[in-house]
């Protein structure tokens, strides 16, 4: 038998995770405000404890898909670090540290200052990495100290690059392998444009996580790169057969998806993660976003409201509609790679490693986004030859941003996290950087590690 430890908050598609094999640990896993020094030293030793009983959201809602769908699988539920990690096979792990609380003040701290407001870009995202970098690496020695000796942690957690650049650094040999979806939700509209099932397509893929570019698509063996280049310069990567993904149906993602088409009308060399929105029509998305109404504040408003709903009628043994919950590419996508890393099956997916010359031109430090074989013993990255300068340069100065943010949470340095700040491309100058790195130093106290 597999054990399975699923992180809460779940990422994960439940439908593919208990079919996926008998045997799964759920853990509802907090970090104690409380209990988090601000040293990283402390942060990284925390105990790790829940701020809900086991019985809480989304827990509730987990155990009725698991019932629907299979009765028969033993479930268990902890909030004890022994019971739920000894002798774990697999942790399936997506922690947001400091909650959606602190993802809102992120994102209108930054909006305040004319900046991106967003999770995983720009200043909010470089504050949200230095939330997680040492609940991360405590994370991995848990895992350490009870899991199976072959565990993997396949982790979803973000900011995906800051998180793995610090897990390279500060645990260079932990068995983890940190992923994005976000790539695949973009193959997942290139399909709907080819009207074809996303499995017959393969891609080649360059970058940072949401920093990468498609450089190969294929279809069934076939290059459809310039087909694709051409539909998403009119149209962005929407498709009539999209309009029925509840993904695009949301204004927002729909909103992301068409804003491919300028980007590919700039720069036509490859097709864009659309996370480049944010750092190559920062003007635009400032002036699309709204300070009183984040998508922090819509998440709050919209899923979690729905989520709690659903929640109170299972608990009153009311019947709802579970399939509601069944979501996404994305809880496949890392039920894949556990079931690659589980059985070897050399599956080939897009996972961020550290580049090794993978990326002929760019630092072997890096932690960059590329397809890889995934084996038993982790991934096999496909080299990827030298890229243009321009893409180059991008890459350098974020990898660069990412590094510094990762030394100054190490080293509880102001001047490296100020570094970070002004390098980054969302934030126009070294004063709008200090203005924010201050204020997000206030709203982060009992998260960060005392810069100095």
């Amino acid at each position: 038998m597999i054990n399975t430890i699923l992180t809460s908050p779940y990422k994960s598609n439940i439908i593919d995770v208990v079919q996926f094999e008998k045997g799964v640990i759920i853990m509802n896993k907090r970090i104690d405000k409380k209990k988090q020094k601000r040293t990283l030293e402390s942060a990284v030793t925390a105990t790790a404890t829940s701020s809900a009983p086991a019985t809480a959201t989304p827990v509730v809602e987990i155990k009725e898909v698991v019932k629907d769908l299979r009765p028969s699988l033993e479930l268990k539920i902890s909030t004890d670090e022994e019971e739920a990690f000894t002798d774990a096979d697999f942790i399936m792990a997506q922690m947001r540290v400091g909650g959606l609380k602190m993802r809102v003040k992120d994102e209108q701290i930054s909006l305040k200052h004319g900046c991106i407001g967003q999770e995983t870009c720009g200043a909010g995202g470089m504050a949200y990495g230095m939330r997680t970098i040492g609940p991360m690496v405590h994370l991995i020695d848990v895992c350490e100290k009870y899991a199976s000796k072959t565990y993997w942690i396949v982790n979803y957690s973000n900011p995906a690059a800051i998180v793995a650049k610090a897990t390279q650094t500060l645990r260079p040999n932990a068995r983890i392998l940190n992923i994005c979806d976000m790539p695949v939700e973009v193959e997942a509209r290139m399909a709907e444009i080819l009207d074809t099932d996303l499995s017959n397509l393969e891609v080649d893929y360059f970058g940072l996580n949401h920093y990468g570019w498609f450089t190969k698509v294929q279809c069934n063996g076939e290059d459809v790169t310039e087909k694709l280049k051409k539909h998403v310069a009119e149209y962005g990567y929407v498709s009539k057969a999209s309009y029925e993904d509840a993904l695009v149906k949301d204004p927002d993602w729909l909103h992301t998806f068409t804003n491919a088409k300028k980007i590919v009308n700039y720069f036509p060399d490859y097709l864009p993660n659309t996370y480049w929105q944010y750092y190559l029509l920062g003007d635009d998305i400032v002036d699309y976003m709204d300070i009183n109404n984040t998508r922090g504040m819509q998440v709050i408003h919209g899923r979690e409201t729905k989520i709690r709903e659903a929640v109170k009628k299972l608990e009153n043994g009311e019947k709802i509609d579970l399939t509601q919950f069944y979501v996404g590419v994305h809880g496949k996508f890392i039920v894949e790679v556990v079931k690659a890393l589980a059985y070897d099956t050399r599956s080939r997916q897009l996972v961020i490693v550290k580049n090794d010359g993978a990326v002929k031109n760019l630092p072997d430090d890096a932690m960059v986004e590329i397809p890889a074989y995934i084996t038993k013993d982790g991934p096999e990255p496909v080299r990827v030859g030298e890229i243009p300068r321009f893409y180059k340069g991008l890459i350098e100065q974020q990898d660069a941003c990412e590094g510094l943010v990762v030394e100054a949470v190490i080293e509880g340095s102001y001047k490296k996290a100020l570094q970070a700040f002004t390098l980054n491309r969302t934030i126009p100058s070294a004063n709008v950087a200090k203005e924010i790195l201050d204020e997000m130093i206030e709203a982060n106290k009992e998260y960060w590690v005392e810069l100095k």
